[in-house]
């Protein structure tokens, strides 16, 4: 799997391209079924992804097994798109992060000569409380870089 990063001074958007050796379809259930989706990302999700649906789940990752997840879902366009809102590294339980815009997680695939190319892309982050904007920033950037070779792997 090779990676791409968006390099671009932005601090409002993280951007990662790579390309899996899986088909489209594959992939496609990886991001689109929450069970899938939870087994892969790390988190037990309490429903299906539909979109107009807030869906909770329980970060199952060590040291971050107290915290819970809430995903707005935005789109599912199949094979395609699947997009969801949610408030970036809310990990503190004593803060009420509802309160705070969310950002916008995006998935995009495409077919590839080598299987299917994948973009996430999660955008928002300048309206993020100052206080909080960098680390939440930092840590989704660390964040996905991580998400998406657990992806790669999951489907490969």
């Amino acid at each position: 799997m090779t990676t791409t990063t968006d390099h671009s001074p932005s601090t409002d958007r993280i951007e990662k391209q790579f390309e899996v050796n899986a088909t489209r379809a594959r992939v496609w259930k990886a991001i689109s079924d929450a069970s899938e989706f939870g087994a892969w990302f790390g988190v037990t999700i309490d429903r299906p992804f539909t979109p107009g649906a807030t869906v909770l789940g329980q970060i199952t990752m060590k040291g971050y097994e107290h915290v819970t997840v809430e995903m707005m879902i935005e789109k599912i366009e199949p094979e395609d798109y699947f997009s969801y809102r949610w408030h970036p590294y809310a990990i503190d339980p004593k803060i009420d992060y509802s309160v705070e815009p969310a950002t916008l997680v995006e998935f995009r695939l495409e077919e590839t000569a080598g299987g299917t190319g994948v973009t996430i892309i999660e955008s928002g982050f300048d309206r993020l409380p100052p206080s909080r904007r960098a680390e939440a920033f930092r840590m989704n950037e660390g964040g996905w870089a991580s998400q998406s070779r657990k992806l790669a792997a999951y489907v490969e």
